[in-house]
């Protein structure tokens, strides 16, 4: 099969070759799946997990990606839930080869069923921009109907679909960005928005719950917003800064099926929409990774760190959509 890989953690994307290697075995519990559509978060060349397995062995030359859509192609011992020719997409584990392939070995806990109406390409940008929206905003934010929600990067991938999700869910939403984001924060559904380029952002005054996605001088500014029981939220890495009578919590985002699932289905109904910039093939894939005019990414983390991988970004950095590979026509 054909596989984009890595050898040199140094190199970045540039480092990046396409190959023909075997096809993946599928293990116990595991699904092959046909690949169709794969996503990739740039600085996961960064992550230790991209080089190494869970007991800090070399496993290069590795295959990147996390993200995918595609068709279940044959399941491994044991495995249940899912069947061959199923449509399926989810979020692979940070150690084992990825998705920048024609096949991937996947656990079947990972993925969940992609209805037929929604694209491949749709589907394989929703796992971690949805997942983290999701975890962030119910499991670690506890959000309630009525509650007031700040928005870090509210245009961004990750901060679009918070800010979708928490409307949705009955909050009121205040957006943060650059002052070209505005528009496109106000059409995701943010009620206010803070330009953190010309507005002060304690002007907010006090809120329910913080979804910061920029750590730094804005995250610990923002712990100081949060209402008497509130919670700041981060994916930015430990927060620098507390609440005073809240909580502060960071977290790493990891795949759900019924989550998924959820969030599926809020495209289908037309509730929800990503943002999804370059498209190319796997073919063109290492040259689309590296132009010779790189946009900033807005997806940059290491899960090794504990931060979350989706989208730790400067306040001032411009704003793509997610890169997809489309393995298959």
């Amino acid at each position: 099969m054909k596989a984009i890989v890595v050898t040199d953690q140094a190199a970045g994307t540039a480092g990046m070759t396409l190959v023909e290697r075997p096809k993946p075995a599928p293990a116990g519990n595991d699904v092959l799946v046909e690949v169709f559509a794969s996503g990739f978060t740039p600085d996961e060349l960064t992550w230790p997990s991209s080089w190494t397995d869970r007991l800090g062995r070399d496993r290069t030359p590795s295959v990147p990606g996390h993200e995918l859509a595609g068709v279940v192609a044959a399941l491994g011992y044991g495995t249940a839930g899912l069947s061959v020719g199923q449509r399926v997409f989810g979020l692979t584990d940070w150690t084992r080869d990825g998705t920048l392939a024609e096949y991937a070995a996947v656990e079947a806990r990972n993925l969940a069923p992609l209805p037929g109406d929604v694209d491949f390409t749709v589907g394989a940008s929703l796992p971690i921009s949805g997942l983290t929206a999701w975890q962030g905003l119910f499991q670690h934010g506890r959000l309630q109907a009525g509650q007031s929600v700040l928005v870090h990067g509210a245009a961004g991938g990750v901060g679009s679909v918070v800010t979708q999700l928490a409307r949705e869910a009955g909050a009121y939403v205040i957006g943060t960005g650059r002052t070209a984001h505005r528009r496109t924060a106000l059409d995701f559904g943010a009620q206010e928005f803070v330009d953190l380029e010309k507005d002060t952002l304690e002007d907010v005054g006090g809120v329910d719950l913080v979804f910061d996605v920029f750590g730094g001088d804005i995250g610990r500014r923002s712990a100081g917003l949060v209402r008497a029981g509130g919670t700041l939220v981060t994916i930015a890495g430990p927060p620098e800064a507390r609440p005073a009578d809240g909580l502060a919590i960071d977290f790493v985002v990891e795949s759900d099926r019924a989550q998924l699932g959820e969030i599926v289905q809020r495209v289908r109904d037309g509730r929800l929409r990503t943002i999804i910039g370059t498209v190319s093939a796997l073919d063109d894939a290492v040259a689309a990774f590296n132009p010779t005019e790189r946009v900033n990414p807005t997806e940059r983390v290491s899960p090794t760190e504990r931060v979350s991988p989706t989208e730790r970004v400067s306040p001032t950095e411009r704003v793509r959509g997610k890169t997809i590979i489309r393995v298959r026509p």
